[in-house]
């Protein structure tokens, strides 16, 4: 063999070999979807302990996975969101109600520099920008109320890669964001790939879903048919959707390695009563008492974890993007707040949270209420000097008076005033600022001026 067709063979059978090396690489990384209802508590899964609705499909993957008892998020969709997506706390990186800092980085961006394909479908409210997807490390999205605000359920507008399309003839907003999630996953099936889902399901307005007998194709805008009733239907429709998630896994026989995730992004809405272990439950968004910050969580993973597992580990809003890193093999960034799940989806101890965290400003125009605490299974203390017992008042109606606590109690309470200390300077100036030059009429951040009721 010639010199020159000799170097071009092992040129080729390198590249091979590579490629080769690559693709099992890929084949060994999990897939990702990352699913997130909508106001929708704890209180509202029947594997949980609710009473008031079927959720058959979400039931299914908790008794072949794992449930959590003990995940808290942000009592508002917003703050949520921002703090799942960056895996840090809202007094780092929050500025107001409906953006992401785009100086900040996704679990997006870490994924899609990892070799991920990347999509996201569903509920946006974080930036007007055509290229705010995009920008965050989405290669394709789906996404209601991104450049704008229309309806959202029947005859739903929408944006794909940030071209609105909007549909009149029936069609069903939750449903096209679904098949939207369905094609990406058919088209990224053989690569390994992060889907992130936050529903539109359950907010309210609370109006029929095409399963309804009440249902009317014709309804145009989200003024029609509004009714607390209607939460039941749209609950069970959600976790239909669920389940064509699940179905379509299956189908395409790569559900053994993928990584799927559910969790609700704060309590349900205030006007929904459900029945939870016997007893009446209120909604309590907007709340940071546990009614509006306590969510379900369930993993389903078949490969790797062990079916009808309960972990009562304290989870937090911000672990959700150094777990799924971890579960890739993706670098996760220092500045992360968050602690990874990950050895407790493989059935291992891991590191156990001793407390959580919250900072929570809703920062909607005037509304600069700041609810500041530390918490654990057991107490919970504010900023202001507020102590609970929440595992026996978990709706925080008595305070604790501190004078007369006996030794074990003071003993927990410096123990979550030691954390709240960790975090006395740790707002940056420059996000009040951003705040007040986008907001040039509120004169004094941190302060409440008006009372103001979030619509999200």
């Amino acid at each position: 063999m010639r010199p020159t067709f000799r170097l071009l063979a092992l040129t080729l059978l390198s590249a091979s070999v590579l490629e080769a090396a690559s693709l099992r690489a890929a084949a060994n990384r999990p897939n990702l979807i990352l699913i997130m209802a909508d106001d929708f508590g704890y209180e509202c899964v029947t594997s949980n302990g609710g009473q008031s609705y079927q959720t058959p499909n979400l039931d299914g993957l908790a008794a072949n996975g794992l449930r959590f008892e003990n995940c808290h998020v942000q009592p508002l969709c917003t703050p949520t969101r921002v703090q799942l997506m960056t895996g840090r706390y809202n007094i780092r990186n929050y500025i107001n109600f409906g953006t992401l800092p785009r100086t900040e980085t996704t679990f997006g961006q870490l994924l899609k520099k990892a070799g991920y394909a990347t999509g996201i479908c569903g509920k946006w409210q974080l930036g007007p920008e055509i290229d705010s997807p995009q920008h965050f490390g989405f290669d394709k999205s789906c996404l209601w109320q991104q450049t704008r605000r229309p309806p959202r359920y029947a005859n739903a507008d929408l944006e794909y890669n940030g071209i609105e399309k909007d549909f009149s003839h029936g069609e069903y907003g939750p449903e096209l964001v679904n098949n939207f999630a369905l094609e990406f996953i058919a088209q990224n099936r053989g690569y390994p790939f992060f889907l992130y889902y936050p529903m539109i399901l359950t907010h309210n307005p609370f109006q029929p879903t095409p399963d309804s007998p009440d249902w009317d194709p014709k309804t145009d805008g989200e003024n029609k048919q509004q009714s607390p009733k209607h939460f039941t239907d749209m609950t069970a429709y959600m976790d239909k959707l669920v389940g064509r998630i699940v179905a379509k896994l299956d189908e395409l026989g790569i559900r053994d390695n993928t990584l799927l995730i559910f969790l609700g992004d704060n309590g349900t809405n205030t006007g929904i009563t459900s029945r939870f272990k016997g007893a009446d439950y209120k909604g309590g968004k907007g709340s940071t008492a546990a009614h509006g910050t306590h969510v379900p969580l369930i993993a389903s993973w078949p490969g790797v974890i062990k079916k009808g597992r309960v972990c009562g580990d304290l989870i937090s809003s911000t672990d959700f993007l150094p777990t799924i890193c971890s579960a890739a093999g993706a670098a996760v960034p220092a500045t992360v707040d968050g602690v990874s799940f990950l050895p407790q989806l493989r059935g291992e101890v891991g590191t156990p949270r001793e407390w959580l965290y919250t900072w929570y400003s809703p920062r909607q125009k005037t509304d600069l209420t700041i609810r500041e605490c530390a918490f654990d299974h057991h107490y919970k203390l504010y900023r202001d000097g507020r102590f609970f017992d929440i595992a026996h008042d978990p709706l925080e109606r008595e305070p604790i008076n501190l004078s007369t606590m006996s030794a074990p109690v003071a003993k927990a309470s410096q123990k979550l005033q030691q954390v709240l200390d960790q975090f006395t300077n740790a707002r940056p100036a420059a996000l009040d600022e951003a705040f007040k030059k986008s907001n040039p009429e509120v004169k004094t951040p941190g302060k409440r001026k008006i009372k103001s009721k979030s619509k999200e």
